[in-house]
């Protein structure tokens, strides 16, 4: 029943920006974490962003500290992730994931705290 749905995925020239969403649905409860992961053409799948619920603490890979930002709705179900200043390597196929109901603590920055994924939406920056 669980379904998470991202949008806002295209192509743009590095130092654009682009606005990724994800639309949850079928949690009974927000879940404890709600993030962002990326896997780039011969690369492994990394987190790029994660947020907790309630307090909304975040953690954000190096590679896009001061540049992204994540942030989340949890009246409307949804999480977001604001892109800033990309880069070439920032191309990949982006996917919203979040947590299963045994996950209440942690800060959301690991692939074993996440269940729950998305179909996924391609990020393309180039010249």
């Amino acid at each position: 029943q669980v379904q998470l749905v991202e949008s806002g995925g295209g192509s743009v020239q590095p130092g654009g920006s682009l606005r990724l969403s994800c639309a949850a649905s079928g949690f009974t409860d927000s879940p404890y974490c709600m993030g962002w992961f990326r896997q780039a053409a011969g690369k492994q799948r990394e987190v790029v962003a994660g947020i907790v619920s309630g307090a909304g603490s975040t953690y954000y890979h190096d590679s896009v500290k001061g540049r992204f930002t994540i942030s989340r709705d949890n009246a409307q179900n949804t999480l977001y992730l604001q892109m800033n200043s990309l880069k070439p390597e920032d191309t990949a196929m982006y996917y919203c994931a979040a947590s299963p109901d045994h996950i209440w603590t942690g800060t959301c920055s690991r692939g074993y705290e996440y269940d729950y994924w998305g179909q996924g939406t391609q990020v393309t920056v180039s010249s």
